[in-house]
């Protein structure tokens, strides 16, 4: 059985890591082909405006399976050359696809959310948390240190200061906390966390499909770019954004006073 449940809601693609029993741990070894799968369908499907991503159960995802290592199982079995490529092959694979998804990506953090699947949440464009999430990144505790690239992505989430205190002393973050150091955008109560993650992704699928993962490209661009790189970025980026007939159709909905009725073109 795939780890990733997939449903289709209109132009709102919603993902469920779906291995509750063991709260959605992972990577299991086919975890990398799930994840990339899931991600270059989406990409190659010009219908999908924003994707959603949750958990089944009470967890978002509780990281790594620690019976796994425990044995030296699986992911963890073998010499460290062994080790060292699956994690290149099925842990980076996981988070290079979601970070190459095209579209915007929605995590509602539905519960604990924890090493890995504290990452992965915090590849998300936006977070919405359950009141019942927390978020941590027990790696030290564990005797190993972020091999999904964490040690990249949290100080840009959160800035250097935190993720130094969530990586270093080891102790979990509640939802309200994440929220006040920026790891996630509101929280809002547990039964209502999908209905407002729904009516984010659905104000994200009503923008033009092509501006939209243009828009995204470039906020990421962003990062790393130099200010006269993004400036020469967005120049170009533009005036194909201009050559559209979504463009005009977005002139013309604000002069009219409706709502845009974008087609891609």
């Amino acid at each position: 059985m795939s780890l990733i449940t997939q449903e289709r809601r209109g132009r709102i693609a919603i993902w469920t890591l779906d291995r509750p029993e063991r709260l959605n741990a992972l990577p299991d070894p086919d975890d990398g082909q799930a994840f990339a799968d899931a991600c270059e369908a989406a990409n190659a499907d010009t219908e999908v405006r924003c994707v959603v991503l949750t958990g089944a159960g009470r967890a978002f995802s509780a990281g790594g399976d620690l019976k796994a290592m425990k044995a030296r199982a699986d992911l963890f079995e073998g010499s460290g050359t062994a080790i060292r490529d699956r994690y290149r092959r099925v842990v980076h694979r996981i988070v290079r696809s979601l970070y190459g998804l095209e579209v915007p990506l929605v995590a509602a953090v539905n519960g604990p959310a924890m090493g890995l699947g504290c990452d992965i949440a915090g590849l998300a464009d936006i977070r919405i948390a359950s009141d019942r999430a927390s978020f941590g990144v027990p790696f030290l505790k564990l005797g190993i240190i972020p091999g999904d690239g964490g040690a990249w992505l949290l100080p840009r989430n959160i800035g250097y200061v935190r993720a130094a205190e969530m990586l270093f002393t080891a102790r979990s973050i509640d939802a309200e906390t994440a929220e006040r150091w920026g790891l996630v955008n509101r929280v809002v109560p547990h039964d209502q966390l999908m209905d407002e993650a729904m009516d984010t992704a659905s104000q994200i699928a009503a923008q033009p499909p092509q501006a939209l993962r243009m828009a995204k490209s470039l906020l990421r661009q962003g990062r790393e770019a130099s200010f006269d790189q993004i400036l020469e970025m967005s120049a170009a980026i533009q005036a194909l954004a201009h050559l559209s007939e979504d463009h005009l159709e977005g002139v013309n909905a604000v002069l009219e006073k409706r709502p845009g009725d974008f087609t891609g073109q």
